[in-house]
């Protein structure tokens, strides 16, 4: 019989606080594989959400949901179970740079992508997701990543990892300090969601389906204020875009946007580089910004970024590596498409126009390239939109703004909790601060 890799590892990594212990990864979870789903479709099968790798970043999203046939075969989990990335890659412009990635609030069927991780007795789940999150799994996991292009894990990998398990009390005192953070983080991301969606339905209204301009010449009530209901046309006339309102130009990104301003040389390089690639830039949100010295950044951290700029992901177009930069000092990849506006006015137009649902899926079909397809910068700056005059683009602005300005503001309070949290997050999990556990909350569990 093969000798236990473990007997090579009988040293525990620290002394861990009385009443803890360390324990093997199998002693503190199982987990299991997902399946693909049947090849053969049935149309009166009822079905089932089928989640990906691609939806799994530190959240649950919806966004490139697919539903398959209800098979035995398939793997299910509900919402409250802990998911993990089974899969990544070690290169950064890959939107499956996702090993070791831990998510909860799935519900469906789950692909042979991704792992459901088992409390073992003695675990809380709760727990358990901060665990699997913390250095204790994610760095040998990591150490995986760097070996190969395509990494991933399985049982036998997994068999060498100790992980700190404290008494079930204080498992449940850490889970509830970092959950109220990521409750708040969670309620902050939701809200965006939907300040996103109201800028973006009126950005539609306007400047893609003309409302206003339609109503006008149906002598219908358009529902805006006289003094903004007045910079509308009454009529619509034929354009290269099809029916546009009289008087409007068709246009392109370049208009209203410089491309690419500013990159760092390796003389004007900052000693300290605030990069952000693509892998951690996801529909509109900067997940991720690492820091690194001038000698260690990557060779693609060279574009400057400004607040108001708009980035928008030119490699694999379609996985919604696009956001809008709310801070100054930030180093983006040479895989971004920079857009700085000409006019404070344009923010907002420049932003919801370059990331439009439609212009990104546009971008995605223009992608070539084999393993990395990718669009030049210049075709992003080319995209068509209609040229508002002045006086509305102005009007949109101003009524655009403020939501927009909520968003960010929500973002930046988002990244201040994840920076807290990251930072308990070690901590707590090795026993160098200690979570007291609520013992009224104890005696409701017993």
């Amino acid at each position: 019989m093969a000798d236990d890799p473990r007997d090579a590892l009988d040293r525990e990594p620290h002394p861990l606080p009385p009443g803890w212990g360390w324990r093997w990864q199998d002693d503190v979870f199982d987990f299991h594989g997902g399946a693909q789903p049947p090849a053969s479709t049935f149309v009166d099968t009822p079905r089932l959400r089928y989640v990906r790798l691609i939806q799994i970043r530190d959240y649950y999203t919806d966004r490139h949901l697919t539903y398959v046939p209800d098979s035995p075969k398939l793997r299910k989990c509900s919402a409250e179970d802990v998911m993990i990335a089974r899969y990544g890659s070690s290169d950064d412009n890959r939107s499956d740079n996702s090993l070791g990635r831990i998510c909860r609030g799935l519900q469906g069927a789950y692909n042979v992508a991704l792992a459901r991780a088992v409390p073992a007795d003695g675990v809380e789940r709760s727990f358990l997701y901060y665990l699997l999150k913390s250095q204790y799994f994610q760095e040998p996991l990591r150490a995986q990543g760097a070996r190969s292009v395509q990494a991933g894990f399985n049982k036998d990998s997994l068999r060498v990892i100790r992980l700190p398990l404290p008494p079930l009390p204080e498992q449940r005192a850490i889970a509830r300090i970092l959950g109220t953070l990521d409750d708040k983080i969670e309620l902050n991301r939701r809200m965006n969601e939907t300040l996103e969606a109201m800028a973006r339905a009126l950005f539609k209204s306007w400047f893609v389906d003309f409302d206003p301009v339609r109503a006008k010449a149906e002598g219908r009530d358009i529902g805006l204020p006289p003094h903004i209901a007045d910079l509308f046309p009454d009529s619509l006339e034929d354009s290269e875009l099809g029916e546009t309102p009289k008087g409007w130009e068709v246009g392109t990104l370049a208009d209203f946007s410089s491309l690419n301003p500013e990159a760092w040389s390796k003389e004007t390089r900052p000693a300290v580089i605030n990069y952000v690639d693509l892998s951690n830039t996801k529909w509109g949100r900067i997940e991720t910004i690492a820091t690194y010295g001038r000698e260690d950044a990557p060779s693609r951290a060279q574009r400057v970024l400004r607040p108001c700029d708009t980035i928008v992901g030119t490699v694999r177009p379609g996985n919604g590596s696009y956001a809008f930069v709310s801070e100054d000092g930030l180093t983006g990849s040479t895989g971004f498409a920079v857009l700085r506006p000409l006019r404070a006015a344009h923010v907002e137009f420049v932003y919801l126009a370059a990331t439009a649902k439609a212009n990104i899926e546009a971008l995605s079909h223009l992608a070539d390239g084999g393993a990395y397809p990718a669009v030049r910068a210049e075709v992003v700056a080319a995209t068509q939109v209609i040229r508002p005059c002045d006086e509305v683009l102005g009007a949109f602005s101003r009524t655009v703004a403020p939501v927009h300005a909520k968003l960010q503001r929500n973002n930046r309070e988002s990244g201040t909790l994840a920076s807290l949290r990251d930072t308990l997050l070690p901590k707590l999990i090795s026993g160098e601060f200690r979570a007291k556990p609520d013992r009224e909350r104890e005696k409701e569990t017993v």
